[in-house]
């Protein structure tokens, strides 16, 4: 187990470190839950306009649900596993830590699992409709999840765990979402 938080940090430190001040004012912009509001619009539109207003109703409720278990999940591990993020730790100064704040615990990322648990609900929705949205609202979810690394928040594996559990939740509730689907035949 050692090895491998030492194999965690190495790979934060040579991630983390790819950065420059040049490209801080976007990777904060990023990881700013605010920033993605445009796409959130853009999304909304997209489902209205291939599923109708009952759908598109579903949906939105199933996001809200989702985005909750998400956050509320990785809070357990966070809390249960109590690993510090890598702004608390002494070698964050061979590192670049540029976020306004440090939270206490980092394993989870609730940003990269929320982020793929959209990015896989809504990409396998919309997939029929526009064939490039999964791939398209993938790029975003691992951008969005480099960020919190970049910004020097998590490490690659909390990133990597968030992901997996984002994966998971998004495809359950896209199985959900045609479950409903079906039975009340939006």
């Amino acid at each position: 187990m050692e090895e491998l938080l030492q194999l965690d940090q190495e790979a934060f430190l040579y991630l983390n470190n790819l950065g420059n001040t040049s490209w801080d004012g976007f990777w904060l912009f990023i990881t700013n839950k605010f920033a993605s509001i445009p796409l959130y619009a853009v999304l909304l539109f997209l489902l209205f306009r291939k599923l109708g207003w009952k759908a598109t109703l579903v949906v939105m409720v199933l996001v809200a649900l989702m985005i909750t278990c998400t956050d509320q999940l990785a809070n357990v591990f966070k809390h249960g596993f109590e690993r510090p993020r890598p702004c608390r730790e002494d070698f964050i100064a061979y590192g670049r830590y540029i976020a306004e704040r440090c939270g206490r615990y980092g394993f989870f990322s609730a940003h990269a699992a929320s982020s793929t648990a959209l990015a896989v609900f809504l990409g396998l929705i919309l997939k029929p409709y526009f064939r490039f949205a999964f791939i398209l609202l993938t790029i975003w979810a691992l951008v969005v999840s480099y960020s919190r690394i970049y910004v020097g928040v998590h490490y690659l594996g909390d990133v990597l765990v968030g992901m997996f559990f984002g994966t998971l939740i998004g495809l359950g509730y896209f199985i959900l979402f045609q479950y409903i689907k079906k039975k009340k035949q939006l």
